[in-house]
């Protein structure tokens, strides 16, 4: 029996790329042509995508997360003998373009036609190389369309493997690849303007009994040194188990799932301004020590270029207080419910006292999805982890 590509189809006008959100059959599963086996994120909607064949599923061959090209494979399948492969289009066999040997074919420079003869591939291809549209209109083919080969041989002709700076009615420009990290934040915050009806609050924080405990676990000098913001996370962590929307997601317009636990996210930033997220699962089982003890694991591995993010994280924090600043609206990311900022520690005057004192505060501000939840809600969460930081000694004891 011969084993096809499964491609990522065409769906919609002028789309180049996907996101593999999710696969819904494993290697060894029998699937029939129709039968749904993927779902993909365009810059438009998530859907599921159906099966082109009927046969078995032999291997998926990128992992969830990744942006695939319209037109790139995503799956093998081994499928009845006389099965001819399915191209992007999702009608018919693969296109294969016919060339004799030694034949070099100038493609026309017109924008329309050049557009035409530049697969979505391709011009994934390029992005990743560093090449703009104009630059890839500029670029010989050796055949009717441009493929990734013409590329390579076009670098290659460069000598440096790089495209070299060219001149614009803008001045000399040089186009870069976004690296994949940022491309997979991106989709996901596209995705994020589409879905999420965000609103946020925010609430001043009496620092003072954080800075104490950490003060306290400093001082004895142990080789157990959580920080603060850990402290913080903890704090969080308490609060979610009396919230349970703060551990839910849409499914669908329809479909709420709550989970038993709570994925904890954490942004983590990276040079370059990369962004990563480090994820502490089933958060809420953990005591103090194992809490803090898995949060610096998890941090540790994002800070290698480990991003953890997985559609059960439905809250994340961004701690900015090291950057001075002291407020910010934090951006939800879907399947999140909700995104916690962390501000800078500053002084300021004392609250719930008739009398005129100083003290330490921080702070911080919930952006929630309104889909899921309500202004009620989200305050009463916020002031409840306002509560257990304030209250921080009876969470834990050193």
């Amino acid at each position: 029996m011969p084993v096809v590509s499964v491609n990522i189809p065409q769906i919609g006008e002028g789309l180049q790329e996907a996101r593999l959100v999710a696969v819904l059959k494993q290697p060894g599963d029998y699937i029939r042509r129709d039968d749904p086996i993927y779902q993909m994120e365009t810059d438009k909607a998530v859907m599921d995508v159906e099966s082109p064949y009927e046969g078995t599923l032999v291997e998926w061959l990128a992992p969830v997360d990744t942006i695939l090209p319209i037109g790139g494979a995503v799956a093998k399948m081994d499928v009845a003998d006389g099965v001819e492969e399915v191209g992007a289009g999702g009608h018919g066999p693969a296109p294969v373009a016919k060339v004799e040997a030694g034949a070099v074919v100038e493609s026309p420079r017109g924008s329309d036609s050049r557009n035409a003869n530049i697969p979505p591939r391709t011009r994934a291809y390029a992005k990743e190389k560093g090449i703009g549209d104009e630059a890839l209109a500029s670029i010989p083919s050796a055949s009717n369309k441009l493929m990734p080969a013409d590329i390579d041989a076009y670098l290659a002709q460069s000598g440096t493997g790089t495209v070299k700076a060219v001149e614009s009615r803008g001045g000399a420009f040089k186009d870069n690849a976004v690296p994949q990290k940022q491309r997979l934040l991106a989709s996901r915050l596209v995705r994020g303007t589409q879905l999420v009806v965000p609103g946020t609050i925010t609430v001043a924080v009496d620092w003072e009994p954080i800075e104490k405990l950490r003060a306290k676990v400093k001082s004895g000098r142990g080789e157990f040194q959580p920080s603060a913001f850990t402290m913080f996370a903890y704090a969080v962590v308490q609060a979610v188990k009396d919230y349970p929307a703060f551990r839910s997601t849409l499914v669908n317009d329809e479909t709420l799932r709550t989970y038993d636990h709570i994925s904890l996210g954490i942004a983590v930033g990276l040079p370059g301004d990369e962004l990563v997220l480090a994820v502490v699962d089933e958060a809420d089982t953990l005591d103090w020590h194992g809490f803090a003890t898995k949060a610096r694991e998890q941090i540790d591995l994002a800070r290698q270029g480990k991003d953890q993010a997985h559609e059960g994280v439905t809250l994340s924090l961004t701690n900015m207080q090291s950057f001075g600043l002291r407020d910010a609206v934090p951006v939800v990311v879907p399947p999140s419910v909700g995104t916690l900022f962390l501000g800078e520690v500053y002084q300021g005057l004392a609250q719930n006292t008739h009398e005129m004192a100083l003290r330490r505060y921080a702070n911080i501000a919930l952006t929630f999805d309104h889909r899921i939840l309500n202004g009620v809600g989200a305050a009463q969460f916020v002031n409840a982890i306002k509560s257990k930081v304030e209250t921080i000694m009876g969470l834990i004891s050193v």
